[in-house]
């Protein structure tokens, strides 16, 4: 399984590159703010909803601390799809976040 710190991925944002970013933590987390852009699919509803998602788009998953989203990207990358984990997720998150 890939993965990025949330230091590179700040880098990358910051540089201007455009990321597809999954944020599967549950809708009170996600209430305390979330990455800008970032598509909220709680864990739970990762199974039912990847249909949403396209197999040649590449993604990083996000959760609180890095293990719900390292769960959700091998289950996606085992369905075929590209996923890297955002290791360490939102609590070692140093970006500005949005609030939706």
């Amino acid at each position: 399984m890939k993965e990025i710190t949330t230091d590179d991925l700040l880098q990358k944002l910051d540089n201007g590159e455009t990321l597809n970013l999954i944020d599967v933590r549950e809708d009170d987390e996600v209430a305390t703010g979330m990455i800008s852009g970032a598509i909220h699919i709680p864990l739970g509803e990762i199974p039912e909803r990847m249909e949403e998602l396209d197999k040649a788009t590449p993604y990083v998953l996000i959760c609180r601390s890095g293990g719900r989203s390292g769960r959700a990207a091998e289950f996606l990358e085992a369905q075929g799809y590209d996923v890297t984990n955002m290791v360490g997720g939102m609590l070692d998150w140093k970006g500005e976040v949005e609030f939706k």
